[in-house]
């Protein structure tokens, strides 16, 4: 007889506000990995179900936003051109990503705590 899976921890997303409405969150990082993981702007949008429209557009506004270019165009090629990122784009992923592990280890102890207060039966 097997055990039941344990219910997985609940997962801290991390979202960063910068100044006014600028925010560097999972979606953008997602796509900036999916953007190296394809090496197009399309291709990653195709992957995360979004049109190359809002691809595009959040592309824009985390170049806008960090004031530095975090994806370049590439051109030429049998196939046409792509998308890379830039080295501070693979910089930006990779800070993100340590400040997501950093925060979800500070918090651990606390959403083990959630989840079994989550997980009791309500008292009658």
């Amino acid at each position: 007889m097997s055990r039941p899976a344990a219910k997985p921890l609940p997962q801290l997303s991390v979202r960063i506000d910068l100044d006014g409405d600028e925010r560097i969150g999972p979606g953008k990082i997602l796509l900036l990995e999916n953007i190296r993981e394809h090496g197009s702007i399309s291709a990653a949008g195709r992957a995360m179900d979004m049109s190359y429209k809002r691809a595009w557009d959040l592309v824009d506004e985390i170049n806008r936003i960090c004031r530095h270019a975090a994806v370049a165009s590439q051109t030429g090629g049998k196939n046409g051109g792509g998308a890379i990122l830039t080295p501070f784009g693979a910089a930006l992923v990779t800070r993100y990503r340590k400040i997501e592990r950093d925060a979800a280890r500070a918090v651990r102890k606390e959403l083990l705590a959630l989840k079994t207060d989550i997980g009791r039966p309500p008292k009658s």
